[in-house]
């Protein structure tokens, strides 16, 4: 296949209804504040910006269906309810309109429970957290004791000695480990409140 196919191929997936979809508008829902937070942690934890993720959770019809299925054994968040505006695509905001209406639901019910569907993720999350502080503290640990063995080999070997520089080196990548995890770790503190 020539460049010029290649062109026409990718092209081809192409229309202006399909462009229009990603589009992004604005849709304002009223959401208990927790759920409002839950979206904010996990796009914050995810790497992600909330748009994305929002979108992610609500422009496929087939969960949303699934979801609306559901939706009569939901019980909402008992919570204080707050107007909050997204930024999503079309395609998202058709979708939930489509499914909302097809099982009369409110849509904004349809929000929270995709919403919710990131609770599992944010445990999996905290778990992992507990971790990272767990090897957090041992690599301190490791760091204090590679430091005490780094100033001993100073004063059997002298500061010149190839060995000693090469633990300096050594430690002191540990030491911009240790402080890379540490940032990461108190990144992730957020999540050991959540949940």
């Amino acid at each position: 296949m020539d460049q010029h196919e290649q062109v026409n191929e990718a092209v081809a997936g192409l229309s202006a209804d399909r462009l229009k979809g990603r589009q992004s508008v604005r849709a304002t829902f009223k959401l208990p504040l927790p759920v409002i937070e839950l979206l904010s942690i996990a796009a914050d934890q995810l790497g992600l910006k909330q748009k994305s993720l929002f979108d992610q959770l609500v422009e496929d019809r087939q969960i949303l269906e699934q979801l609306a299925l559901r939706a009569s054994s939901y019980r909402p968040v008992q919570a204080q309810r707050q107007q909050k505006t997204y930024v999503v695509s079309r395609n998202s905001l058709l979708a939930l309109d489509h499914v909302a209406k097809v099982h009369r639901l409110p849509r904004d019910l349809l929000v929270e429970i995709s919403i919710q569907r990131l609770v599992p993720v944010l445990s999996a999350e905290q778990e992992k957290q507990r971790h990272r502080r767990c090897i957090l503290g041992d690599l301190e640990l490791w760091l204090v004791q590679g430091q005490g063995l780094l100033e001993e080999s100073r004063r059997m070997l002298g500061d010149e000695d190839p060995t000693v520089r090469r633990m300096a080196a050594v430690v002191g990548q540990l030491r911009a480990d240790a402080e890379a995890l540490a940032e990461q770790v108190e990144q992730g503190r957020v999540l050991e409140k959540y949940l």
